[in-house]
């Protein structure tokens, strides 16, 4: 299996330096001095099955800037081009967040992802989110263009980028279930992500599918990755290297030298927990003085 795994992230090395979509890659500065997640603003990466988990919805319109302020995208690509004019994701969301400003953002085009005018909504946006479904979808429409570019701005200017199910996987630099074919191809025919949260690979519906092994041997040929498993109704919020969890399930993080030193396939957190993904480590939780009762 090891073998396998090697010769995979070879590929991967030369597949991915390829013209493998229609257009030269946008320039993306990755000169950063956060190893995983972005420099400013945040993520919010969940698991899926999301329903109204209030701490999930509630973590997600204070990183957007509250109700009053947030102005949401909603990329609808995942879910296949049936979604270009249902609002019902769009109602729902606006009904659980109180948030007025959501539109819809859908195309299936690289030539309109890479439009100016396409991209207006996303330059006035606090925060994107992105709908589960197919990952490769959201690769096919975005990957490399001027949409993608418009994404990252998003969380220059502060704002978060968030996504459930396949919107959480897309997050990562190594796109993981990718396979047009479907969602048991560990390593399919689109290796590559929207790389907001750099070096990782996100897996989703953890714990309620059975995949908290998928992602062992992948991470045990890949010591430059980091693994994240979410379980669904379940969230990381990552700001700069840190990221915490929240939500109602668990976490797991699949980190090389944990699998391949210690023999751990992985490190389950809950909700309130916090690690460091640069240094690879749980962070304590604070310990505050007992007071006199």
């Amino acid at each position: 299996m090891t073998a396998f795994f090697n010769s995979v992230v070879l590929y991967l090395m030369v597949a991915t330096s390829s013209a493998t979509f229609a257009q030269q890659p946008i320039h993306i500065d990755t000169a950063s001095v956060t190893k995983h997640g972005p420099e400013r603003g945040s993520l919010l990466i969940i698991g899926g099955n999301v329903g109204e988990t209030p701490s999930v919805w509630n973590k997600f319109v204070s990183l957007a800037g509250g109700r009053d302020k947030a102005k949401i995208v909603v990329v609808t690509a995942a879910v296949g081009d049936s979604a270009a004019y249902d609002q019902k994701d769009i109602e729902l969301i606006k009904k659980i967040t109180g948030i007025k400003s959501v539109t819809l953002l859908h195309t299936g085009s690289l030539s309109e992802a890479n439009s100016e005018r396409f991209i207006k909504p996303i330059q006035q946006a606090t925060g994107v989110y992105f709908l589960g479904g197919r990952q490769w979808r959201i690769a096919d429409a975005y990957l490399n263009t001027l949409t993608h570019q418009a994404f990252n701005d998003v969380l220059k200017r502060g704002g978060v980028i968030a996504g459930s199910s396949a919107g959480a996987s897309i997050q990562g630099s190594f796109l993981w279930r990718g396979d047009t074919s479907g969602p048991d191809i560990l390593v399919g025919d689109h290796t590559q992500g929207l790389g907001f949260l750099k070096n990782s690979a996100i897996d989703q519906h953890l714990l309620k599918r059975n995949r908290q092994f998928d992602l062992v041997d992948f991470i045990r040929s890949s010591p430059k990755l980091i693994g994240i498993g979410l379980d669904e109704a379940t969230a990381v919020v990552v700001q700069k290297d840190t990221l915490e969890v929240v939500g109602k399930s668990y976490v797991a993080i699949y980190d090389h030298d944990t699998i391949v030193k210690k023999n751990i396939p992985f490190v389950l957190l809950q909700s309130g927990q916090s690690y460091d993904l640069k240094n690879r480590k749980i962070i304590a939780p604070v310990k505050t003085p007992k007071t006199a009762q």
